[in-house]
């Protein structure tokens, strides 16, 4: 299924229809959720998706998928508040990919690095226990500007290119995640 039908599920996921919550949203933009006949706010679809929790938000006249919509009007949001996650550059790259022959290949592209990161986050979260949360935050300072580095290289319209890009970046993360892991004396 294509991105838009799964939404809140990484690649391959895909919820059924029956066990999504769904979310009405009225014309005076209220949100109803219809599991807890209640009227619910963006920040509380936005714990819903922290959660894992499969949503469809659907327009309550028409029964339109307004899934998407809710989503990036999330992100806008969380974007205009506190640190950013996307810088002018990055964006800027994704707008370029509108158009583009690589458009299609984009959101599954950057799905799939997106679900490699959420494992590696996982596989890290579970091996360090031990870890203080001082060599936690020196770590994830250390990683700030990797990532950062990584989404910039990922979003070059080169599409020879981005084959390579996803090999080396996986091989990048990894060796990474196990020097770090070696430095901090866990197993990688």
């Amino acid at each position: 299924m294509s991105i838009q039908s799964t939404p809140f599920h990484s690649a391959g996921q895909a919820p059924e229809q029956g066990r999504a919550r769904v979310v009405k949203k009225y014309p005076n933009r209220r949100l109803y959720d219809t599991t807890t006949s209640t009227y619910i706010t963006l920040a509380e679809i936005k714990h819903l998706v922290m959660a894992s929790e499969p949503v469809v938000v659907r327009d309550a006249k028409t029964g339109e998928d307004l899934t998407r919509s809710i989503l990036l009007q999330i992100i806008l949001e969380e974007e205009a508040v506190g640190a950013p996650m996307f810088s002018e550059a990055v964006l800027a790259h994704l707008i370029r990919f509108y158009g583009h022959a690589m458009q299609g290949y984009m959101g599954t592209f950057l799905e799939g690095q997106l679900q490699m990161f959420t494992d590696w986050q996982s596989r890290m979260g579970e091996q360090s226990h031990g870890l203080t949360a001082e060599k936690w935050g020196q770590f994830m300072q250390w990683q700030s500007p990797l990532l950062q580095n990584m989404l910039s290289s990922m979003l070059q319209p080169s599409s020879a290119v981005m084959g390579q890009m996803q090999e080396k970046l996986q091989q990048q993360m990894q060796k990474n995640t196990e020097q770090m892991l070696g430095v901090l004396g866990l197993k990688p």
